[in-house]
């Protein structure tokens, strides 16, 4: 069985940072995922799904994520319940986020070109966030790593790992 969920869009709000009884950080946030398609009318549609976080996620998450914010989401769905004041059960959809990425720096969230600028990963490795592996920026000012595509590259027979 298999339940992974991957989405890509932008937060329709600032996440909320809640603690358990037993202090375990909680954040909740919605994500605005554009549909592949458009409405009758031309419009372009998009689902707004629900994402928790929990623990280090979720305050690292809570400290850098902003309304209008491009993030990728991977997790889970989970399907809860629960009887509401009036005796009605309740069903509440939402993605529970092991993975959490930025897709845009703080100074470029109202701008399509960001590249990732973070990343975070529940139960392991990087969770603190910052740069996870090679790649992304480092010290190289976010330069084209292609931008030499297509001329010839100098390099000896030595160096070829074959």
């Amino acid at each position: 069985m298999l339940n992974r969920v991957i989405l890509i869009g932008r937060l329709t709000r600032d996440p909320e940072l809640r603690y358990t009884p037993a202090g375990v950080a909680v954040t909740q946030f919605t994500l605005a995922v554009d549909r592949p398609f458009s409405s009758n009318q031309g419009q372009r549609e998009a689902d707004f799904i629900p994402v928790v976080t929990w623990r280090q996620l979720a305050e690292t998450c809570a400290n850098y994520l902003r309304k209008g914010r491009l993030a990728a989401v991977e997790g889970r769905i989970q399907v809860r319940n629960y009887d509401n004041n009036e005796g009605r059960k309740v069903y509440v959809t939402e993605v529970i986020a092991d993975n959490v990425r930025f897709l845009e720096s703080a100074n470029s969230a109202n701008r399509e070109e960001g590249m990732s600028s973070g990343a975070m990963n529940q139960g392991g490795g990087n969770s603190g966030g910052g740069n996870r592996g090679g790649g992304y920026g480092g010290g190289r000012d976010n330069q084209d790593p292609f931008q030499d595509d297509g001329k010839p590259i100098d390099i000896s027979d030595d160096d070829l790992p074959f």
